[in-house]
């Protein structure tokens, strides 16, 4: 675990030093470690001098930019690449009931390249100015009718210099005998309005479209719902997105960005207000009779006050059980008048009035449990109940919350076709924006999702890869953004390399048992092999005494049996020896002449 704890601290030095490097190769010191770097450096410029005869990388793919054209039957196409305004009217219109300083449509319109381009020769229309009103419109190569095919609307947007309040919305100018597109204003009859909007952090893209009332003859705006979908991203990150609607015979509806669908619903189910009005409505004319109770609950009229509730009782009343403390100083006022404070040389008493100190804190009661006159602290008083009121019981007479009757609607109509809407001719831009350079491009309206795919990809496509070409990857945005904040370093080690490392090391490291002939390489074993050895040898040990023990036990049982029968041979040779000589006696005796016997004869 100690090798492992030092490899650990050898990396983050090595973080830290390599922060310091860079630190030092700021400010040119003659360190060994800025020499290494300045040689790196010097390296590098070398290779950027002799770019030209040799590369050790490939160079970026180059995006080359080609106009799109069509691939199929369009209604309208715009893509700028000429650099005019061909085919486009500006409007000369005012805005009523508006003042005659920013009534007009006198916002500049012009066919530039984006200011950071990746992709040269791309052109678009861009609204130049900002806070003041812009119009512009087209017509279409024949008007569109909603009749069997789809409706498809595409565009593209790029909020250069971000949106404070401003819209960058389209609207299908509908198909009228008095259409005039150089009086083009707010209230010039449409019949699709669509496209993104911000103010605040109120973040839109609009799907609005004006319906016809078949009874009335009125026309009625019907918004999409929202979508779910996060659009702020859209709005901020100063790239071009590409806008589509599709609207199809069936009443259903799509609106992709970048060619992902955020919003889809239908006519009939997903507007606001509905395209269809209710069957019936509420009577107009009926009124809620007098006597309708609504009351759920009503007080107990049986209920009496107690005789011992007392509405006068205080919520709070002194306690009577409170001890004033001990020092408390009743004749030092909590405040006093401060002693170091001097009069103002200017101030006038004659109209200033008497001068007076101001006061401070009493610097007698700092050590003291309080001055002034002491008074007991207030508790709840238990008496209290404050004022009576009788219980709520449940209203017999109840009779639930009053509504009008139902009628028939008058205005009822049922619309089974909204996708059948008034033919539009336009298509226009009538905006007003606190943001300037807002970037258009690559209009198309047509019937075939094919075609606005094909146009999307000569169009956007080669912005967006362009765009791709030209971002360093990830490990370059991360060395650049270490370039500008060099405690980076630091970060990517801990995150990166240690944790990596470390998962190696105690993967791979196991418990394996060196050998014999690696003990002998070197005098200081590995911790973990010592402590295996350790306690192999206190198990050994352990186990040896065991063994010993048994041993002694087992001789000790040896050596009493052996002890017992030599004790026993030698009783049995002390008997013998002592029948010996008793025997010897005997025959002795018997052989003594005085014993024997005389022979008969």
């Amino acid at each position: 675990m100690e090798l492992k704890w030092l490899l650990c601290v050898t990396l983050l030095a090595l973080g830290i030093l390599a922060v310091q490097a860079h630190d030092t190769d700021e400010d040119n010191d003659a360190d060994d470690v800025v020499d290494i770097e300045d040689d790196l450096d010097d390296g590098i410029e070398d290779v950027e001098e002799s770019k030209s005869e040799t590369s050790s990388a490939p160079p970026a793919p180059k995006v080359t930019y080609r106009p799109p054209v069509p691939t199929g039957e369009v209604y309208f196409a715009a893509s700028f690449d000429k650099g005019t305004l061909d085919g486009w009217v500006l409007s000369r219109a005012k805005k009523d009931d508006t003042d005659d300083e920013i009534a007009k449509y006198d916002g500049k319109w012009e066919v530039q390249e984006m200011k950071e381009t990746k992709l040269p020769g791309d052109k678009g229309l861009v609204m130049v100015t900002r806070a003041k009103h812009h119009a512009i419109s087209s017509k279409l190569s024949k008007p569109f009718v909603f009749d069997t095919k789809p409706l498809i609307v595409q565009y593209e947007v790029n909020f250069q210099n971000g949106i404070e309040c401003g819209g960058a919305y389209v609207k299908l100018l509908s198909k009228t005998p008095d259409l005039n597109l150089d009086q083009f204003h707010d209230k010039t009859p449409y019949t699709i309005m669509f496209g993104p909007d911000k103010c605040g952090e109120d973040y839109k893209l609009h799907f609005i479209f004006r319906h016809k009332n078949p009874k009335t003859g009125k026309y009625e705006e019907k918004h999409a719902k929202r979508p779910d979908a996060d659009l702020k991203t859209y709005f901020t990150d100063k790239k071009t997105h590409l806008y589509t609607l599709v609207l199809n015979p069936d009443n259903s509806f799509e609106i992709l960005v970048d060619q992902t669908v955020v919003n889809s619903g239908n006519l009939l189910n997903d507007m606001s207000p509905p395209v269809n009005p209710p069957r019936e409505i509420e009577d107009p004319n009926d009124q809620k009779p007098e006597d309708w109770d609504e009351r759920p609950k009503i007080p107990d009229p049986d209920a009496v006050k107690p005789d011992d509730w007392d509405e006068d009782a205080p919520a709070k009343i002194a306690d009577e059980n409170a001890v004033k403390p001990e020092g408390w100083l009743d004749d030092e006022p909590e405040y006093v008048a401060d002693p170091d404070a001097e009069k103002p040389e200017d101030w006038d008493e004659d109209m200033d009035g008497e001068w007076e100190a101001p006061q401070i804190a009493n610097p007698k009661c700092e050590a003291a449990p309080g001055c002034g006159t002491w008074q007991r602290p207030m508790i709840d008083n238990p008496n209290y109940k404050g004022k009576w009121k009788p219980p709520m019981i449940d209203n017999v007479n109840y009779q639930g919350i009053w509504k009008p009757r139902k009628i028939p609607n008058p205005d009822f109509f049922e619309d089974l076709e909204p996708f059948k809407m008034t033919p539009f001719s336009a298509v226009g831009l009538e905006l007003w924006s606190m943001t300037s350079d807002i970037f258009f491009d690559n209009f198309i309206i047509c019937t075939d999702r094919a075609v606005a795919d094909d146009w999307a990809r000569d169009g956007w496509g080669l912005k967006k890869a362009a765009d791709g070409a030209a971002e360093p990857g990830v490990v370059g945005q991360m060395m650049a953004a270490a370039e500008e904040r060099p405690w980076l370093w630091v970060v990517y080690i801990l995150t990166v390399a240690l944790p990596v490392f470390l998962v190696v090391l105690f993967c791979c490291s196991g418990k394996k048992q060196p050998t014999a002939a690696e003990y002998k390489k070197t005098d200081a074993p590995q911790p973990d092999v010592v402590d295996d050895e350790k306690e192999e040898e206190k198990d050994k040990g352990e186990k040896e005494e065991e063994e010993e023990e048994e041993d002694a036990n087992e001789e000790k049982l040896g050596s009493d049996a052996d002890l017992g029968s030599a004790s026993q041979e030698e009783e049995e040779e002390e008997e013998e020896e002592d029948r010996k000589p008793a025997s010897e006696e005997e025959e002795t005796v018997n052989r003594s002449p005085r014993n024997r016997k005389p022979r008969k004869d």
